[in-house]
């Protein structure tokens, strides 16, 4: 029986995006963890039958920025993930940091 040639998803992002630790690499797993952070919300809010318009509301912000942060968190600043989560979804936020 012939050896199958395999690769895991860490040697192919490493192949293809570099080491942890380099510019590439650091970049795309800070792009990966935005576009989690927006989807979690967009399930957090369907889960709690909210529309994008009615959690603006909530929060006083427009459908169109809500669409914006579920599809790319990358620029939503603290004090907006506060008010989604905590004000328009009734969640609370942990934040940890590793050094």
């Amino acid at each position: 029986m012939a050896e199958k040639n395999t690769t895991t998803w860490a040697e192919l992002k490493n192949q293809v995006y570099g080491e942890k630790g380099t510019e590439r690499r650091d970049r795309l797993d800070r792009e990966f963890k935005s576009f989690r952070i927006g989807l979690t919300l967009r399930e957090a809010r369907e889960k709690r039958h909210l529309t994008q318009d009615q959690l603006g509301e909530i929060i006083n912000k427009k459908r169109s920025y809500i669409s914006r942060v579920e599809n790319d968190a990358s620029n939503i600043t603290l004090k907006t993930l506060y008010d989604i989560v905590e004000k328009g979804l009734g969640g609370k936020i942990n934040i940890q940091i590793d050094l």
